[in-house]
């Protein structure tokens, strides 16, 4: 017997509005966009551009900002959504413990070794944060682009076929990114 339609998206629903309770006191950098909108695109990027319906990734897509950016903790995450879920979190989550040069080093780390489901998170993160970009000063996007470089090149490590798509997606975003950058800063 398959799942009802409701027993199909419930999961998915439920982990929208968990993300939303949990970043809904936060703003994007522009200082007007509510911080939920992120993840929400994250997850339609990997839904969407990346074609994937698979529903760990697109749960590790909505939470992936969860763990670092707000009061969320593994538990709560495992408890709700499972252990998977929750390690997929994790790997996409910075450590704060650490000074920022060892932070960034673990982090390379951790997306050069994670699974698919990272992997396809993290390129959609990296692609959402180009978009949403515009609004910053041409050294914050030039700041941007480098980092984009460094996360894209982490997670080419043991790429799974999964992937490849998806990254040629953002390398050819990142291209297109740094032109419009370049022009940007000769004017």
């Amino acid at each position: 017997m398959t799942d009802s339609v409701a027993d199909q998206y419930r999961s998915l629903l439920e982990t929208v509005s968990f993300a939303a309770r949990a970043h809904r006191h936060q703003v994007r950098k522009d200082r007007e966009t509510p911080y939920a909108a992120h993840p929400f695109r994250v997850c339609l990027i990997v839904r969407h551009m990346f074609g994937i319906d698979d529903a760990e990734f697109l749960a590790a897509a909505l939470l992936h900002d969860t763990l670092e950016d707000t009061t969320t903790d593994f538990d709560d995450l495992a408890e709700r959504f499972g252990t998977n879920v929750a390690g997929h979190v994790a790997d996409l989550s910075k450590d704060t413990r650490l000074p920022d040069d060892k932070r960034e080093a673990a982090y390379m780390a951790t997306l050069a070794a994670a699974g698919p489901a990272v992997k396809i998170a993290k390129l959609a993160d990296i692609f959402d944060n180009l978009i949403d970009s515009r609004h910053l000063s041409a050294t914050a996007r030039d700041r941007t682009a480098d980092r984009s470089r460094h996360y894209l090149e982490a997670l080419e490590k043991n790429l799974p076929a999964i992937a490849v798509k998806p990254m040629a997606i953002v390398r050819q975003l990142l291209s297109e990114f740094t032109d419009i950058v370049q022009v940007a800063g000769d004017e």
